[in-house]
């Protein structure tokens, strides 16, 4: 079972990595633009991949009616995600700590699992929610009116993961490193809610 905590805290401890990694990126590739245009998503903010990147990308957003892109301050999920992963973060520790004193069941690191994929889900569906929001809701004093063969005005949002052809844009949405340690440490812990009920099962302690 110490064996167990010890890997329930190490995992818990590889979701910090969001505060230094980006979460998400987004790529913006066309013809005019031999660099591609890039933002990360970070769990406090939206960062251009180079320095007026974002300045550029708003250019464009601009003709045809799109959102500026957030800045700091601008919503509320950038204040609320990084208290949420601090909390899972401080909460997997304790769990392992007091796993490793006996003081605990193995099952404890399931429920933080189930918890965490919980919020994961949730932060995936407002991500998208927001995606949907940035790219259909255009202003209708744009300079450009792009519509489709229906004559329905044309949506612009960014694919939530994966790539998507977008005008003369090749737009990529992909995890980045932030997402691989969250994905690494939640598996960690499955890790240790393995290797702990086998504790539990051959009277191990």
């Amino acid at each position: 079972m110490k064996k167990a905590s010890t890997i329930m805290i190490i995992g818990s401890l590889f979701l910090l990595g969001l505060f230094y990694f980006p979460l998400w990126n987004i790529m913006l590739g066309a013809p005019q633009y031999p660099e591609p245009l890039g933002m990360d998503i970070y769990i406090s903010g939206i960062k251009g991949l180079s320095e007026f990147d974002l300045q550029n990308i708003d250019g464009l957003n601009h003709y045809i009616g799109m959102k500026t892109i957030p800045k700091d301050g601008e919503m509320w999920e950038f204040e609320v995600f990084p208290s949420v992963i601090l909390t899972m973060v401080v909460l997997g520790i304790f769990i392992g700590l007091f796993g490793f004193l006996g003081k605990l069941s193995y099952k404890w690191f399931i429920g933080w699992f189930l918890i965490m994929s919980i919020l994961g889900i949730m932060g995936m569906y407002d991500f998208n929610e927001w995606l949907t929001d940035y790219g259909s809701n255009l202003s209708p004093n744009a300079i450009i009116k792009v519509v489709n063969a229906d004559g329905t005005p044309m949506t612009y949002k960014p694919p939530l993961l994966g790539y998507q052809k977008m005008l003369n844009f090749d737009v990529t949405s992909l995890p980045e490193k932030g997402a691989w340690m969250m994905f690494i440490g939640m598996t960690l812990t499955l890790v240790a809610f393995y290797l702990g009920w086998r504790s539990h099962k051959n009277g191990i302690t």
